[in-house]
């Protein structure tokens, strides 16, 4: 009888822990953001949202082309402005891009440098056991022993800036691997850690960066400061306060404008007088190319164009004068305005104001006026200058509180009728010096004009560092391109009958040292075939 032994059946394998649903879309999420394809995405992505900021004016750039486009297009903007298009790199959905962006950057390049780090400390890997199946290869015989043959091919490819290792290994058998064309992927490194430089630095500059834009007149009594309160608009950022802008006050005293025989723009030159810190006034020049660079700010020349000078006088006798700019609508500097006067025809024995009288005007400056009396100016500069203006009397709506341009009357009040036209079916045109009596006696004189100039005001506290960003960038632009990766190796042993060896019989004759070799390229590069035939050459000669 035979007895058969009950040996226990080995214990179950534990069940797989559950996976947590979470933990894993955390994960797998994030593996995609830092990938190198979602960071090419959002890159794309990022240029194709700032497309709008330079097909629609942006407020912080140019006020003036904003109020523009409202008049243009007053159904559009509105719904343009909801959705940022006028502050196109300060809008929520821009900054989620760049948020991105950034973040998928950051987690794709700082993986890459270690490895790139960890590849840099290593020696260049082994030579492949068959050589000849390589896309490059060749054989030749060389003199002397095999030792001496390794370190004179290792001498001479150092010197052509290869990476080197020489390994001794069976039978007297001697190995040479060298590696050449990390510049590539350290240009690649350089060119990402400079592309986070600039963004870092366009984040900056947002926080503790301010700009403010304003019309500045020609004129000794025109002027400001560097106060909130007297900028046409201003944006100061985050981190910025009020009480941290610097001291400094402007005066336009001299503008200079030539224009080509097309109507071209050719030289914009102002001339201001500058104080800084209350200390004496300086008088300074700038361009459209070279900002007036002061303590803490850049002033830039973005345009200019005309502001006439109108005296009215009311039927009390008493008279205003304004110099009001007109805002240019074309290059020829055809010129769009208005002048207001709230506080005309008040009664001096009563001191009451009547708000149905005050007056407006609105019109087009022509600094050269087409002779067929056409509202459009034939050159920018003042050779024939006109002023072509519609008066209106009634309430203004200005006491009201509610918001509206320096550059055009309230159509509200035009279509209520609270403003009136009072001046024909007509504009009514002036030259300089003329006068025009309006139907109840009073009176409006086109004096004549003054230049203005349109100035930005900028800080950015990075901007140097952003332009060594940007350089850094191009370089590592450059390097990348230029670089290619490749690998070369030499198997060097003693030239005697070894049936093992896969070599044609030519290459078989007594005495010398056989080399092989072979080469491999890590990245497309066309030119590997020259260069490595061009190293074969130089170690079969011995000149290496």
């Amino acid at each position: 009888m035979t007895v058969v032994e009950q040996r226990p059946a080995p214990p179950a394998a534990p069940p797989p822990r559950p996976t947590n649903r979470v933990w894993a879309l955390l994960r797998n999420s994030w593996r995609q953001l830092t990938s190198m394809r979602t960071a090419l995405v959002l890159l794309f992505l990022l240029a194709i949202a700032a497309i709008p900021g330079s097909v629609f004016p942006q407020r912080g750039v140019n006020a003036e082309r904003v109020t523009q486009y409202y008049q243009a297009h007053p159904e559009l903007a509105p719904w343009l402005e909801r959705l940022g298009g006028f502050e196109v790199y300060a809008s929520p959905w821009f900054a989620s891009i760049y948020l991105l962006l950034f973040t998928s950057l950051i987690g794709c390049v700082v993986p890459r440098l270690i490895d790139h780090v960890r590849s840099l400390r290593q020696a260049p890997p082994d030579a492949p056991k068959r050589l000849r199946r390589l896309p490059q290869n060749a054989d030749f015989v060389r003199p002397g022993e095999p030792a001496e043959v390794a370190k004179s091919l290792a001498g001479g490819l150092r010197r052509s800036r290869f990476r080197t290792r020489v390994r001794e290994g069976e039978d007297g058998v001697w190995t040479v691997s060298a590696e050449k064309g990390y510049l590539k992927e350290t240009g690649n490194l350089f060119f990402h850690f400079a592309l986070l430089t600039v963004l870092v630095c366009v984040g900056f500059g947002h926080w503790y960066g301010w700009h403010a834009n304003r019309i500045l007149v020609g004129g000794s009594d025109q002027g400001f400061c560097n106060t909130l309160t007297q900028y046409d608009d201003s944006t100061l950022g985050p981190r910025v306060q009020p009480s941290d802008l610097p001291n400094f006050c402007l005066k336009l005293s001299d503008f200079e404008a030539t224009f080509q025989s097309t109507g071209q723009p050719k030289t914009f030159l102002a001339t201001v007088q500058v104080t800084q810190d209350n200390g004496p006034a300086e008088t300074r020049k700038f361009t459209v190319n070279d900002p007036l660079r002061l303590d803490g700010a850049n002033v830039y020349l973005l345009g200019h164009s005309y502001a006439p000078i109108l005296k009215y006088t009311d039927r009390f006798g008493v008279s205003q004068t304004k110099i009001v700019p007109f805002l240019p609508v074309d290059g020829m500097q055809t010129s769009e305005g208005v002048a207001q006067f709230p506080d005309v025809n008040i009664d001096p024995k009563t001191n009451k104001r009547d708000s149905t009288l005050q007056m407006g005007f609105e019109g087009v400056y022509l600094p050269t006026a087409a002779k067929d009396g056409r509202a459009t100016s034939t050159f920018p500069a003042e050779n024939n200058p006109m002023l072509y203006l519609t008066a209106y009397r009634g309430d203004l709506g200005l006491d009201v509180g509610t918001p509206g341009s320096v550059y055009s009357l309230k159509q509200a009040q035009i279509h209520s009728g609270d403003l009136k036209n009072v001046s024909g079916a007509r504009p009514h045109p002036l030259k300089m010096g003329e006068t025009w009596t309006l139907d109840d006696g009073t009176k409006l004189e086109f004096l004549g004009t003054r230049p203005y100039a349109t100035l930005s005001i900028r800080y950015d506290p990075t901007q140097g560092l952003l332009l060594v960003g940007a350089i850094a960038g191009l370089i590592g632009l450059m390097l990348s391109l230029a670089g290619h990766r490749r690998r070369v190796w030499f198997r060097v042993r003693p030239n005697a009958d070894r049936p093992n060896v896969d070599l044609p019989d030519s290459a078989r004759p007594g005495g010398g040292t056989l080399v092989e070799a072979g080469g491999l390229p890590r990245t497309d590069y066309p030119g590997f075939s020259d260069e490595f035939k061009a190293l074969v050459k130089t170690a079969e000669e011995g000149t290496s």
